[in-house]
């Protein structure tokens, strides 16, 4: 398993070829979203917003009525992993993020996806999210939804003054995404 994982990632890092052309969509189903390549180490893209992503989950109950818990703070989540851990994982500090960026890159404002790799992000955000929502609450659900608070970061005042031309910041936006179903989720 190892060399098949050591020569897909190879044929998606090395310069475009027959074989990697030929087994491109192979290639990227098992690259992204987990092995994805970027050189974003070396020249980070700074945020110029904060995002705090919340989930709620519902449950049907056996009588067929929908209950629907409360919104559940993901980022806070992820943030304080990282605070209260001397040496953080790269991933506990990205992947939330990063999955909802790779959302945003591959879905209209429709939410729907509308290729093989969207969908694909789809359902691995809406995983992280489940999996995540399953480790701190208790209780099942089969249904997710997240809500995406969008704040603008201001720029920094200026020595002496305001800086001429800086328009203010936006207000925050909030963005709904559907219900996703899941696979059961039984918390205890």
């Amino acid at each position: 398993m190892a060399l098949v994982h050591v020569l897909l990632v190879f044929l998606q890092v090395a310069p475009p070829n027959p074989i990697s052309r030929q087994y491109s969509r192979q290639v990227n189903t098992w690259v992204f979203p987990l092995f994805e390549q970027n050189w974003r180490l070396f020249a980070p893209d700074p945020e110029s917003v904060n995002r705090q992503i919340w989930a709620r989950t519902m449950h049907t109950a056996p009588d067929g009525t929908s209950q629907v818990s409360g919104w559940f703070d993901l980022t806070a989540v992820d943030t304080s992993a990282v605070k209260h851990d001397p040496f953080p994982s790269h991933t506990a500090q990205n992947m939330l993020r990063r999955a909802w960026a790779s959302y945003l890159e591959t879905h209209s404002g429709d939410d729907h996806p509308h290729s093989q790799r969207a969908l694909m992000i789809q359902h691995y955000l809406r995983n992280i999210a489940a999996d995540r929502v399953a480790a701190h609450r208790h209780g099942a659900f089969e249904s997710i939804q997240l809500r995406v608070i969008t704040l603008p970061i201001a720029a920094p005042p200026a020595a002496g003054g305001p800086r001429p031309g800086v328009a203010p910041p936006r207000p925050a936006d909030t963005r709904y995404l559907p219900w996703w179903k899941v696979a059961p989720h039984a918390t205890g």
